[in-house]
């Protein structure tokens, strides 16, 4: 589910829409998202741009990052439908501009009245697919337009990327760490770094292979599943079953109606008891807990999920739910299952697991013993990688302070850097390699090997010949010289695909909905080499450029850099 279309706007001055271009995007998600949502030296770099009469320079920008996030060698891109969105709507208003001439005092009215006349139908974006699998040095986008336009759009960039690729590679880490089989819950709303984190969270663990949220905004917005059941306020809210005071439950086919849906349970609770099957692994369950259990069903009998470690998760909490579940099953539903949210996950869900078999066989219940066990609790990628090695018959993991926060890695460092200006290639040089830039307008190609796996990125200067299948390809490293080989393709990928022309006329790429960039998510982890991807000591990826490429490095790197002299 997409937002309304009726949100679209379209700035004064944007181009006139390819009939075979989609719609323009809507509003950005956050209404916070505005041309002011930047830093101010960006604003007095436009000014200085202005005054020295260079603010139409044509110039070329990349956004990239150096290095992959949570000791891995892999990162997913996100954002990048907020980044259009942003572009599509971006137009200063009046009041904007007044608090930004009280910001700037000194600057000159005719500044401001250029700043009334801008938007970006100018401006070209060319970016590789959202929920793609990249990797460092590689331009995640390339935004080309005035510089003075441009460079007022990297703060924003920054900001709509940066997390957003950082949390959806979180996500997309648990859930190759979990397995394709598990289901994976995103709770991090109530741990998130303010609404918008919380937000942003819900959608990119979704995009990164995540199955629901309890997050309803985010329900709302995107159309990602929903998924909650109770707190442990709700169990310890009852004191017994008296104060349940309607008992009636229709039965799922409508047929009938059990009058005292309470005495059922109580039946039922008695059976798992006297059962021999069960004999000693548990007395008596504390009844308000029982009382939470059977109110909580009469209210969702087809979406009944107990949390069950309130009390004591095997002497009382399993037993109570079991009780409420036959009872359910002899009107025709079916209930869910269980939540451990504290304890020895391992230990109990097995323990769980087998308490539900045994009930199967005693009672000839079919798939009882399949009765589905979530887990929560402050999980994150190392406690499920321990949780596969003890041996846990976990079904469903529940994921939240860990995952939303990136707590194992603050933020993933994207850069946005000037690499052409009026067709002149610029260079960005530091004593620290990794932050050298990589000059001029590039193409970028994904080489794939015989077996299906990538074997490389490389990059190309823009007016290169493109790589082709079959023939031999020297691939260079971009700033050591020892470090080439040579690739022979058998697919090539294109990277870089424009999502908006400005005034190029170029036909715009569709932005695919959140489940379309989720599955692209899917089948780009399934198609990275198994060592890319392993948590520990992961074989690192290679990026190049073109051997014509990295010549052209190197010269200007030399041009550029002071000469030295020794006294």
């Amino acid at each position: 589910m997409e937002p309304d279309s009726e949100s679209i706007a379209v700035p004064n001055g944007s181009i006139e829409e390819d009939r075979r271009s989609p719609p323009p995007p809507p509003m950005p998600t956050n209404p916070m998202v505005t041309p002011l949502l930047a830093d101010l030296y960006q604003f007095t770099m436009a000014y200085a741009y202005w005054k020295a009469g260079k603010h139409l320079d044509r110039a070329v920008f990349d956004l990239y990052f150096r290095k992959n996030p949570f000791g891995g060698e892999y990162t997913i891109f996100g954002g990048l439908e907020e980044c259009i969105r942003f572009v599509a709507n971006f137009k200063l208003k009046e009041e904007e501009i007044s608090f930004l001439r009280s910001a700037m005092p000194t600057c000159e009215d005719g500044f401001f009245d250029y700043l009334r006349s801008i938007d970006c139908s100018d401006v070209e974006v060319y970016a590789i697919p959202e929920g793609s699998v990249v990797f460092p040095k590689i331009p995640l986008m390339r935004i080309e337009g005035p510089v003075a336009v441009v460079q007022l759009l990297e703060t924003p960039f920054l900001c709509l990327v940066n997390y957003a690729s950082l949390v959806t590679t979180n996500a997309a880490r648990h859930r190759l760490v979990a397995g394709k089989s598990k289901t994976l819950l995103e709770f991090g709303l109530r741990r998130a770094q303010g609404p918008d984190g919380g937000i942003s969270a819900s959608r990119y663990c979704y995009m990164g292979g995540f199955d629901a949220t309890s997050n309803v905004e985010a329900g709302r917005l995107f159309g990602i599943p929903l998924r909650g059941t109770h707190s442990h306020a709700f169990v310890s809210s009852y004191m017994s079953l008296d104060e349940i005071i309607d008992k009636a439950l229709l039965s799922h086919d409508g047929s009938s109606t059990c009058e005292d849906f309470v005495t059922l349970v109580q039946n039922w609770l008695n059976k798992i008891q006297r059962a021999k099957s069960l004999h000693g692994v548990f007395g008596e369950t504390n009844q308000s807990e029982l009382a939470a259990f059977t109110s909580y069903a009469l209210a969702f009998p087809k979406n009944f999920l107990a949390l069950v470690d309130t009390y004591d998760v095997i002497r009382s909490g399993v037993p109570n739910f079991c009780a409420v579940a036959l009872s359910l099953n002899d009107l025709g539903y079916k209930a869910i299952g269980i939540r451990l949210d504290s304890g020895d996950l391992a230990y109990l869900s097995t323990e769980a697991r087998k308490f539900f078999q045994s009930i199967e066989e005693e009672f000839d219940v079919f798939d009882f013993g399949k009765m589905n066990i979530t887990a929560s609790n402050d999980l994150n990628e190392e406690t499920i990688d321990a949780l596969n090695k003890q041996g846990h018959e976990v079904d469903a993991f529940g994921i939240g302070t860990y995952l939303v926060t990136c707590y194992a890695q603050a933020a993933l460092g994207c850069v946005f850097k000037l690499v052409e200006i009026n067709n002149q290639p610029r260079i960005k040089l530091s004593e620290d390699v990794t932050k050298v830039s990589i000059p001029c307008k590039k193409r970028c190609y994904r080489l794939y090997g015989k077996e299906g796996y990538p074997l490389v990125d490389i990059m190309t200067g823009e007016n290169e010949p493109a790589p082709k299948i079959g023939e031999r390809i020297l691939c260079r490293h971009p700033f050591t010289e020892s470090k080439r080989a040579y690739v022979v393709p058998q697919h090539i990928e294109e990277l870089l695909k424009c999502y908006w022309p400005g005034n190029s006329h170029k036909t715009r790429e569709e932005l695919p909905p959140i489940g379309k960039i989720r599955k692209r998510c899917m089948q780009h982890l399934d198609q990275m080499r198994p060592d890319h991807m392993r948590r520990l000591n992961p074989t690192p990826y290679k990026v190049s450029v073109s051997a014509k490429l990295y010549d052209f490095i190197h010269f200007l790197w030399l041009s550029e850099a002071p000469v030295g002299e020794l006294q």
